[in-house]
């Protein structure tokens, strides 16, 4: 997901400092989550910064090469599958008993 500009941070915090408007309201008119506002408010008072924050560590995945390269070819076989329907197949095809050599 993409993160709110810095442009539309700082327009949030500056109206928030004038006073005018509660933090729900103000949520509402700047078309962003409550907890978003809470959160931005928090880091503006603990650091007076607003730049979005940077993840720093990769998630890494629990697939090994071969399960991934095996689910690709399912998800390009079926593109306009629902999750569930991915799980279905994946499940029939029991792929991870493959990747394992378990068959």
């Amino acid at each position: 997901m993409k993160s709110y500009s810095l442009d539309l941070r700082q327009k949030i915090i500056d109206t928030y400092f004038e006073g005018e408007i509660s933090q729900r309201q103000l949520a509402k008119r700047f078309r962003v989550a409550l907890s978003f506002f809470e959160k931005l408010l928090k880091q503006y008072r603990e650091s007076r910064n607003l730049a979005p924050n940077v993840c720093k560590r990769q998630i890494l995945t629990k697939l090994n090469t071969l399960q991934l390269s095996i689910l690709k070819k399912i998800m390009e076989a079926i593109k306009d599958a629902i999750v569930n329907e991915l799980r279905t197949h994946v499940e029939h095809k029991r792929w991870f008993l493959l990747a394992n050599n378990n068959e």
